[in-house]
């Protein structure tokens, strides 16, 4: 099966060996995304919400670029480095799935940069292109 990988543009050099989405079969798979800015810096640091905010953001950006939307989003996989956070999280959660919910799950762990306090990586089926 054809796959096609989808960077946005203005994307960063990733950290490791991936792309932000990849494409295949009408199925959009996003990348675990992190508060990182272009140069993988932590944006927001100390604060979850406005992290959450600006994965979802980078996420939706993923999806737009192959032809989504956020509606088109089925499953997301979060990650939290501590439960104190999980509230605000899911607040700003929310905003961005305001109808519908996909399905998800959410655990807590350590994530690759200690500033980061939310990872989520998502799913989304957006059709095919013609």
């Amino acid at each position: 099966m054809p796959k096609e990988a989808i960077i946005p543009a203005g994307t960063g050099t990733p950290i490791a060996p991936f792309v932000p989405g990849t494409l295949a079969d009408g199925v959009v798979y996003v990348s675990g995304t992190l508060p990182f800015d272009k140069d993988n810096n932590v944006v927001h640091v100390g604060d979850a919400a406005a992290q959450t905010r600006h994965v979802l953001e980078t996420i939706k950006g993923v999806i737009e670029t192959a032809g989504g939307t956020m509606d088109d989003v089925t499953f997301n996989m979060i990650f939290v480095t501590d439960w104190a956070n999980y509230a605000q999280v899911n607040k700003v959660y929310a905003e961005y799935f305001p109808g519908t919910k996909p399905a998800r799950y959410c655990i807590q762990c350590g994530l690759v940069k200690p500033d980061a306090l939310v990872e989520i990586a998502s799913i989304a089926h957006v059709g095919k292109k013609a």
